[in-house]
């Protein structure tokens, strides 16, 4: 899965923020509802105007993001 077809930047929809394309749901949401134990079936029952392809698009953009950025976590793990 490629999810730059599924995830967007526009500056004009949450301030930025990458969503699903189409929608202004946005990466961090999912992330939030995943950590939250939401399971994918809670996620698309919540959100019926995305789908599993769309919800996969955005572990895998955050996936990506840990992969290529350089910041230290080591504050936020351990406080």
């Amino acid at each position: 899965m490629n999810w730059k077809d599924r995830i967007e930047v526009n500056p004009a929809v949450l301030v930025g923020k990458p969503i699903i394309k189409g929608t202004r749901i946005s990466v961090e949401l999912i992330m939030d509802r995943m950590a939250d134990g939401w399971s994918m079936e809670d996620v698309l029952a919540s959100y019926p105007h995305i789908s599993r392809e769309d919800v996969l698009a955005a572990l895998s953009f955050a996936s990506e993001l840990f992969k290529e950025e350089t910041f230290a976590a080591i504050g936020k793990a351990t406080t």
